[in-house]
């Protein structure tokens, strides 16, 4: 979890991505419609929207959440 970046991250850094070269490993191990499905209940955090097209999260936000349901951040 110290690898974590500053500022913010985009989904598929949150959810992994095992395509990827090299493989993004999954913070949050759920399917994308789940997290949507969380998001809109309030049980993640809330997105940022950085542009027209580009949606990100506070790493702060997502810290704060893994610590809260007892996670490493």
């Amino acid at each position: 979890m110290n690898q974590f970046p500053t500022g913010f991250i985009r989904l598929n850094q949150i959810l992994g991505n095992p395509k990827a070269n090299p493989p993004i490993p999954a913070i949050i191990p759920v399917s994308k419609s789940t997290f949507w499905l969380g998001v809109k209940e309030g049980r993640y955090p809330q997105p940022v929207k950085l542009g027209k097209r580009c949606t990100a999260w506070r790493v702060d936000d997502i810290r704060r959440y893994i610590e809260s349901v007892g996670g490493e951040a």
